[in-house]
């Protein structure tokens, strides 16, 4: 996950945040000494911003869920963030500071809808071919990521034609404006070298050597830091000459001057309103996806499709949220990338304060950790999604209404570059689907039927007596009190004993519901 330091600097600074800028002017500033003096120092406060905030925010999941999961500011929505809704040097409708505060009140909400277990009774809605197939499309979008050229190996690049095509070419025959090969396909050293990567780790893999995915990385990114290589990170051009000053530092803490508490709440406009209920619902949709599909991986679901500790995971992502918008850069997301710490043997929280500890290591060693090439991380991302795809033979595809709707959400996401679109892509083809199919049923007084043999199950939920199982964990004793049946949580948990020379069979029928309710 070190790639995230540099990337989403780079994407929100792309925003210019609080430096001011005449967008009137043609081209947005894009000349201006003093504002891309300003931008810079925002984009150092934002790889400042970016470390922090994962390690505070990773530390908070393993500390309170025991899970291993990893955080960081989530590369889609920092896209949307920085594009859409303040543009892109401040060209948007909404200024910096006020979609920060935007940010900030989402997260609010978030952490509210969580507490109450609103997002728990979202996804335990979700049919469980749909969360099978939001696992396998993670897979496939990472490995998508993994392939392309800014974030992987450059294997594959774009086509006017067909949108994507072979790639592999060296930079001189990279158009960087279109994104195309003009000629050259597959001479790239550096793809090879992914590819070498890519074997390397596989290798390890099938040999079960520990730490075969660091073991694959370090040695890629060492080969890339030789100067006088066809291979390397920094070759003599004023960007190399840029990443290689900064290499050199090794040891650097920038100290925040401008994003830090930058939030204005200027809540009067609906654009403002737009963008709130947007960052709340993507962020509902992705961090489902990727909780539910991580807990897939590690074999932490149970057989309501549910796993132990969801309801903190989710409060501990929400309130992240705001802790990220107090250090200027956009939402928090439980990472895809905690499938590889999953593979590795990762089942605890323990691994969440590892991951926590090297973002903290890396607000002093920044330029160590920013210098990890793409083709170093890229093999990384194609080997967990390969890993992550297996769980499709666990698709009901014996009954169609489950097979279509599962099958958009798997593809959607890669295409769309996009988990939410492919969750919204299945929930809502499977509802249209099988909706119109019982209305047919019930209109024709069942005269026009269908098999419904192989249908899944929907909702499978199983309530206790005081809402386990459909209430967060807090609220249980809440409804026992209410409805006179005791106290406490631990009076609920205690069984009653019942002494040795007590009749089982004289027992009364209430004492027996009594205990029963208490022993559940």
């Amino acid at each position: 996950m070190a790639y995230v330091i540099s990337v989403n600097a780079m994407i929100i600074a792309d925003s210019g945040g609080p430096c001011v800028c005449d967008t009137g002017t043609t081209d947005l500033c894009a000349n201006d000494p003093d504002y891309l003096t300003c931008q810079t120092i925002v984009q150092r406060d934002l790889v400042t911003a970016t470390a922090a905030v994962s390690c505070i925010a990773t530390a908070i999941m393993g500390i309170f869920t025991n899970l291993p999961l990893a955080l960081a500011p989530g590369m889609g929505m920092n896209a949307y963030f920085a594009y859409t809704v303040v543009g892109f040097h401040g060209s948007g409708k909404i200024a910096y500071e006020t979609a920060i505060a935007a940010v900030f009140i989402e997260g609010l909400l978030f952490t509210f809808f969580s507490a109450f277990g609103i997002c728990q009774l979202f996804a335990k809605l979700i049919p469980m071919s749909i969360k099978i197939a939001t696992g396998a499309g993670v897979g496939f979008l990472l490995t998508f990521i993994g392939l392309q050229r800014s974030t992987g190996i450059a294997l594959i690049s774009h086509d006017p034609s067909t949108l994507v095509t072979l790639g592999g070419c060296p930079d001189q025959y990279y158009n960087k404006t279109t994104g195309i090969c003009t000629s050259h396909h597959m001479e790239s050293p550096t793809t090879w070298l992914g590819i070498l990567g890519f074997l390397i780790i596989v290798i390890l893999l099938l040999f079960r050597v520990k730490g075969s995915i660091f073991i694959g990385i370090v040695f890629i990114s060492i080969i890339s830091w030789f100067r006088n290589s066809e291979v390397t990170y920094f070759p003599y051009t004023d960007e190399g000459n840029a990443r290689f000053n900064f290499f050199k530092s090794v040891v650097g803490f920038h100290t925040m001057e401008k994003t830090l508490g930058a939030m204005h709440f200027n809540l009067g406009s609906s654009d403002v309103w737009l963008a709130i209920i947007t960052f709340l619902y993507i962020d509902m949709l992705d961090t489902t996806g990727v909780l539910y599909s991580m807990a897939r991986l590690g074999d932490f679901l149970d057989e309501t499709g549910d796993f132990e500790g969801s309801n903190a995971a989710f409060i501990c992502n929400a309130s992240s949220i705001s802790i990220s918008a107090i250090f200027g850069t956009s939402s928090v997301a439980t990472y895809f990338e905690s499938g590889s710490g999953i593979t590795e043997g990762g089942r605890t929280g323990i691994t969440s304060l590892t991951v926590s500890f090297f973002f903290f290591f890396s607000l002093f060693f920044a330029p160590i950790f920013v210098s990890i090439p793409p083709w170093a991380s890229g093999p990384v991302l194609i080997v967990i999604g390969s890993m992550m795809a297996k769980s499709i033979k666990d698709i009901n595809w014996k009954y169609i209404g489950d097979a279509v709707p599962s099958f958009l959400t798997l593809i959607i996401m890669p295409l769309t570059y996009n988990v939410a679109y492919g969750l919204i892509a299945g929930i809502v083809s499977y509802m249209i689907i099988n909706t119109t199919a019982w209305l047919i049923e019930t209109v024709s007084f069942g005269r026009i039927t269908y098999d419904k043999s192989d249908k899944e199950p929907l909702g499978n939920f199983k309530v206790g007596s005081g809402g386990e199982g459909l209430l967060p964990i807090w609220l249980v004793p809440v409804v026992y009190r209410i409805r006179g049946g005791g106290g406490s949580t631990a009076e609920i948990n205690q069984p009653i004993e019942i002494n040795e020379t007590t009749e089982i069979n004289n027992v009364n029928r209430d004492v027996a519901v009594d205990v029963d309710r208490r022993n559940e």
